[in-house]
């Protein structure tokens, strides 16, 4: 498929959904949501891995439960954290993120990224926000009566290039209103957001569907463009999630 999908949901959308079960998580992973301590955080966590299990199944055609995503760190050489891979998948990238009841995943050919944030939340502080966003972009933000909105779509796009972790390639953001949700999706192939639409546990979950080409930009993440690394299998995993 020479298409990203990229997928965003509530967290309770994704944890009523009959095709996903905490069941369908590998033995680490759910090592790692027994040390979460606080239930809200621990449902995110568990929706974004879950979610992400069914764009790759629709992705690779095969089974969500056969569509389990892997994360390795060159850095001290364990498992169980840096940048998600998919295994047997070489060429293909995943993406996951989650906040506050909200959750969102990519995958697709080469390097992807993905971020939510609820439309509510406003990034900051300034001080930070200089060292971490682009300084023109910021700098037009800051000239709105309300920069609030500008920089948060702001945050979330590099969010979305530095979880990719490679320049060149095209950013995708949008508001989804009914969740209340700003994402974007770093990709250099069209992406076709998937929604969870109604439905129920007899008939299973509606998904539609719609496509579009993220708009192309040139420059590396802020925070990432002391690596000019091209995105691999290998390099793939030393990045954070």
């Amino acid at each position: 498929m020479t298409t990203a999908l990229a997928a965003v949901a509530t967290t309770a959308e994704v944890l009523a959904h009959p095709e996903l079960h905490e069941a369908l998580l590998e033995p680490w992973e759910l090592r790692r949501l027994a040390a979460i301590r606080v239930p809200s955080r621990r449902d995110d966590v568990l929706a974004a891995r879950l979610l992400l299990r069914l764009c790759v199944a629709r992705f690779t055609g095969r089974p969500p439960g056969e569509s389990a995503p892997a994360q390795f760190c060159d850095g001290c050489g364990k498992s169980g954290h840096g940048r998600p891979y998919l295994p047997g998948h070489p060429g293909v990238g995943v993406s996951l993120s989650h906040a506050d009841g909200l959750v969102a995943v990519a995958v697709g050919p080469g390097a992807v990224g993905v971020d939510v944030e609820p439309s509510t939340r406003r990034p900051g502080p300034l001080s930070v926000l200089k060292r971490l966003l682009p300084a023109a972009e910021l700098r037009e933000a800051g000239t709105r009566p309300d920069p609030g909105p500008a920089l948060l779509r702001l945050w979330v796009r590099e969010e979305a290039l530095l979880k990719a972790g490679e320049g060149g390639l095209g950013l995708l953001e949008w508001t989804d209103r009914r969740r209340a949700a700003v994402v974007a999706v770093a990709s250099a192939a069209p992406v076709t957001i998937l929604d969870v639409g109604p439905g129920d546990r007899e008939t299973g979950r509606t998904w539609t569907a719609r496509t579009a080409r993220p708009a192309r930009t040139a420059r590396m993440p802020q925070t990432a463009r002391t690596s000019q690394t091209a995105w691999t299998p290998q390099t793939a995993r030393t990045a954070r999630a």
